[in-house]
């Protein structure tokens, strides 16, 4: 009889290990695709950014930036 006990309890603490470490497998994908797009819009707005400057830079007159 001890031993049946033995069993279904150990059939219960693998179906929480492996509850537990799906679920915390999946957490981990889903946050590196959450920082993954972050860096995806962070690399679009610098993107513009340096767009907007290298227009500013390539269209402006000399003068008003103290070159001659």
């Amino acid at each position: 009889m001890n031993t049946n006990k033995e069993k279904l309890r150990a059939q219960v603490k693998s179906r929480f290990y492996y509850v537990f470490w799906g679920a915390a497998t999946i957490a981990v994908v889903f946050g590196q695709f959450y920082v993954g797009s972050g860096y995806r819009l962070l690399h679009e707005d610098m993107r513009e950014l340096l767009n907007k400057v290298d227009g500013i830079i390539l269209h402006s007159d000399h003068t008003d930036v103290g070159v001659f």
